[in-house]
């Protein structure tokens, strides 16, 4: 295991999040996820591969993980929540559907945040691949980048230079 995810599940723990330990170290995603984001950077696998659960105290905000990429959880929300709420705001609009998916085909989400409004984190995987990007309710595709890759990610929310909730 890589020392920034030690710091981070530290940090997280230390912090209150509910952190659960992958225990198997092995990593089935779904099919259809796999296929779908194919070029999932290492970091991120790597990630996926130790940390099984990750919520914050509040438990509006938490990191998606096997399970949920897996539709594994009793959660309200599925991994791509807000992939799906575009998608119904463009019902009717075939052009603005096949914009929405392209988008998302290219972004990965990794944390999911409902705590002042909707938000996510995602993995860059076309233009700058690997970087982490922001976005928010209600223009979800609309972005601001906030890491270069998951290091810089998890060392900008444990020094609070990123702030997920």
């Amino acid at each position: 295991m890589r020392s920034t995810f030690h710091e981070f599940i530290l940090w997280a723990e230390t912090n209150g999040w509910a952190i659960r330990s992958e225990s198997s170290h092995d990593l089935n995603l779904d099919a259809n996820v796999s296929t779908r984001y194919n070029h999932i950077p290492n970091e991120y696998l790597d990630f996926l591969r130790v940390v099984k659960q990750c919520v914050s105290p509040s438990e509006q905000t938490w990191f998606l993980c096997e399970n949920e990429y897996n539709h594994s959880t009793d959660t309200a929300f599925q991994w791509n929540e807000f992939e799906l709420l575009s998608l119904e705001a463009a019902a009717g609009d075939d052009q603005w559907t096949s914009e929405i998916k392209t988008w998302w085909d290219h972004y990965l989400p990794i944390v999911i945040s409902v705590h002042g409004g909707y938000s996510f984190y995602a993995i860059d995987l076309s233009n700058e691949i690997g970087t982490i990007v922001r976005g928010e309710e209600p223009e979800f595709e609309e972005v601001t980048k906030v890491a270069e890759h998951l290091d810089e990610f998890l060392q900008g929310i444990m020094s609070n230079s990123i702030i997920l909730e």
